[in-house]
């Protein structure tokens, strides 16, 4: 799948849907520092509280409970870099996370996928971690690589990280991001990325890895990963700190008051990070969404999901914080019609908002359950559909061709002009997938699922090209046993 670089390149600017009202954002923002000062949040890693005291916290340890005063939150606003780079291992994907510029990614760390050959769900495997990196690799509109399924088949808690970003390394150039599942792993993962960085402060200079810790709503850092917290933060490595509040239960059952709890939660992460190293890479969050109110189950591809996003991306703008979204979820058992509409809207939506990278947008389904290969390459077409929307349409003496028209005068043809000759294959979004023949001429099983699995077979079945180094690659694996060759 080719299109114009224009068109898949990540960091084009949106600010086209604004859910909230300026003044009704600026009171979300002066409760939040509210919420953090009365309610404080409880922190259960020792590191993390020692932290929170130093900044000027005020640390009940009977309760674990940090009252976080809003000088400290707001400085912790201003010493977060403004600017966070994820950059790939080759140069030719960076993403740039700032302002409105948006990027899409994959995520979820299922624990399903739905098997490209049998079509059966089953548990997912490190084969899966390989065959995502690798068709995300090829995927022009996915820009970076959240680790996006679970290892089922590693027993041993502490190898579980490194099989997951070692085969995500040796299968994509793209940026690496992952959740962490436990201290010894999170270790051993940054000392990999060092070893193939060349050193650690060349990994810190151009980190092509970040990590995904979490503030467990509603407002909790709990002891393991507060504890990665404050390693990654001491590393100044990138660390995203999101929050995933549920309408009616985790939350307020309304939309605003999600929205407030989600602001709340990652500034106490952001003010965490920057409590252990003023100026390190933090990047808040919002993964929540709303609640089923007749199991009371968590939603993933409720519209309103969407919209918590987009204006939990309207007030990290305002605050200058860069920010790792949602978007493109769905309930859908089947890449079918339910999955299309559900995820199409949400990736819309949230890309309008200007969200910098929004995760999950690619491949995940069932409440991000499963991942499905046939949708992650359907969803990589509704991605190239949502750039098209956000590059917007260019308005010069050029494109607007009055000149021409007057030139051609009534009942003109423009089919063979030089002006349309130089414009057409860029102005437009090409599918890959979609049919747009006319029913006689269309060929048998040619509509956009089945290509999709055309795909997904022709990915499969390419030869493997890992991409570390042969010499590196030994040396990763023999420092690290216990990963799964």
């Amino acid at each position: 799948m080719t299109q114009d670089n224009r068109q898949s390149a990540g960091g084009l600017t949106s600010s086209l849907y604004r859910p909230l009202s300026d003044p009704d954002m600026n009171r979300i923002v002066e409760d939040a520092f509210r919420v953090l000062a009365q309610s404080g949040m409880h922190v259960h890693s020792k590191t993390a509280r020692e932290a929170f005291r130093r900044a000027g916290a005020t640390v009940e340890e009977s309760s674990c409970r940090c009252m976080l005063p809003r000088g400290l939150v707001e400085d912790a606003i201003e010493s977060t870099p403004s600017s966070v780079t994820l950059f790939s291992r080759n140069g030719k994907a960076d993403c740039v996370l700032e302002r409105n510029r948006v990027h899409y990614g994959t995520g979820g760390t299922a624990i399903y996928v739905l098997d490209p050959q049998t079509g059966e769900r089953r548990p997912s495997t490190v084969a899966d971690v390989v065959l995502n990196a690798r068709m995300v690799d090829t995927l022009e509109n996915i820009h970076l690589f959240t680790i996006n399924v679970f290892p089922n088949d590693i027993e041993q808690r502490d190898d579980i990280d490194v099989n997951r970003f070692f085969h995500a390394f040796d299968n994509t150039t793209k940026h690496v991001m992952g959740g962490v599942y436990s201290a010894q792993g999170c270790a051993d993962v940054v000392r990999m990325a060092e070893t193939l960085a060349g050193s650690e402060q060349a990994l810190r200079a151009k980190p092509f890895v970040s990590f995904i810790t979490l503030v467990i709503s509603p407002f909790k850092i709990d002891d393991i990963y507060g504890e990665m917290t404050c390693f990654l933060a001491e590393k100044g490595l990138p660390v995203v700190v999101p929050t995933e509040p549920i309408c009616g239960t985790t939350s307020p059952v309304t939309l605003a008051g999600n929205v407030l709890a989600h602001v709340a939660e990652t500034l106490g992460g952001i003010a965490l990070v920057q409590a252990v190293n003023k100026g390190a890479p933090a990047i808040c969050g919002s993964v929540g969404s709303i609640t089923n109110l007749r199991t009371m189950n968590h939603v993933g591809g409720a519209i309103e999901r969407a919209m918590i996003n987009a204006a939990v991306a309207q007030v990290a703008q305002h605050l200058s914080l860069p920010l790792y979204s949602t978007g493109g979820t769905t309930d859908a058992k089947a890449v079918d019609v339910q999955a299309s509409y559900e995820s199409a809207m949400s990736s819309l939506l949230v890309a309008m908002s200007g969200a910098n990278y929004i995760h999950d947008i690619a491949g995940l389904m069932e409440t991000d359950l499963t991942v499905s290969y046939d949708k992650l390459v359907v969803d990589n077409e509704i991605l190239g559909m949502c750039q098209r929307v956000l590059r917007g349409i260019e308005v010069n003496d050029d494109t607007l061709a009055t000149d021409l028209m007057i030139d051609k005068g009534p009942g003109g043809d423009y089919m063979a002009d030089e002006h349309t000759v130089s414009h057409m294959r860029a102005e437009f979004f090409d599918p890959a997938l979609a049919n747009r023949d006319a029913r006689e001429s269309a060929e048998p099983n040619s509509d956009a699922l089945n290509r999709a699995r055309a795909t997904v077979s022709r990915l499969m079945n390419a030869p493997a090209q890992p991409r570390i180094e042969d010499a590196m690659r030994k040396r990763i694996l023999n420092a690290f046993p216990g990963i799964r060759r």
